[in-house]
């Protein structure tokens, strides 16, 4: 390989797509847990309604559980290229929201 430079293949322009639905997918998953338990309760006189609810929940658990292989899929072909995620590339997941300090300025340790 005389005047080729190898060049290691980049994050998986998908990963952050997967990796921002599985964490709002989660937190609606928790957050539609408080409606779902309370509901479940009132509705469990019929048993149909009870079940389609039920189904609902397995689903949207069936749709995080496929989000959480594809995010360990791209993290682990990431890892197999011997490559590392930057620390700015999680912050972008989150929203840039870093932790500030006391003065309400952004640690310089955080890399802010």
């Amino acid at each position: 390989m005389t005047g080729q430079t190898a060049t290691k293949p980049p994050i998986p322009r998908w990963l952050r797509l997967v990796m921002i639905s599985d964490r709002a997918g989660s937190s609606w998953y928790v957050g539609l847990g408080f409606f779902f338990a309370p509901a479940l309760a009132v509705v469990s006189p019929w048993p149909t309604v009870s079940t389609v609810l039920w189904v609902l929940i397995a689903l949207a658990g069936l749709c995080l559980g496929l989000l959480g292989i594809a995010m360990a899929t791209g993290l682990a072909l990431v890892l197999r290229a011997g490559d590392e995620i930057p620390e700015a590339y999680w912050w972008s997941i989150i929203g840039d929201q870093r932790p500030t300090t006391a003065r309400g300025t952004r640690s310089p340790a955080l890399g802010g």
